[in-house]
């Protein structure tokens, strides 16, 4: 009866050793989720119009990743609207605004660049571009005087992979892959002036 539960107590600490590994290996391959995530946004108001400051935490998949150093370029989409609720109608559209980044990787340099508009940056790695991406702040989305004080307005941002840039063979991979679809959710807040 002894022996018996001895090899119990063993097995038992044998397996609680396995568990507390797991985890330690675990947690941070789930900390390291792939995708886009709002971390915070703010509209900010001055005298001469209203900014859009926001951050994300981006990841790429392994898939975007090898892709990217291909060659392939990626674009993203930051989508920023502003609507006035209103109870006794349909909700009134301030502002929309949509920017669009392109992060793509020069084989000869061994730079990731990233474009907004027509202006450009280089980065000697992966995590500084994206890091670069990952701080938006987008000047005039709404005019001044467009929010009036004591008015409530719900704003809205999300940012997206934007398949429809990819080149046509990978549009085709892209429709049906988890590894290709990248967004964050709608982020909703309320603005008060």
């Amino acid at each position: 009866m002894m022996a018996s539960s001895m090899r119990c107590c063993r097995r038992s600490s044998w397996i609680a050793a396995l568990a507390v590994l797991w985890l330690a290996v675990a947690a941070p391959l789930a900390a390291r989720a792939d995708g886009i995530e709002v971390q915070k946004a703010a509209v900010i108001t001055a005298e001469d119009g209203h900014t859009l400051e926001a951050e994300f935490e981006i990841t790429l998949t392994s898939a975007l990743e090898d892709v990217l150093n291909k060659g392939v370029p990626l674009y993203f989409s930051l989508e920023f609207e502003l609507i006035r609720p209103r109870w006794y109608w349909l909700n009134e559209k301030i502002s929309s605004t949509r920017q669009q980044y392109r992060l793509s990787y020069n084989a000869l340099t061994r730079q990731y660049r990233v474009g907004v508009g027509k202006l450009y940056q280089n980065f000697a790695s992966l995590p500084e571009g994206l890091a670069f991406m990952s701080r938006a702040r987008i000047r005039d989305i709404a005019e001044a005087g467009a929010l009036r004080k004591g008015d409530s307005y719900t704003a809205g941002l999300r940012m997206r992979l934007d398949t429809s840039q990819l080149p046509r063979p990978f549009q085709v991979t892209a429709l049906g892959s988890r590894d290709w679809s990248m967004s964050s959710d709608w982020h909703r807040w309320t603005v008060s002036p």
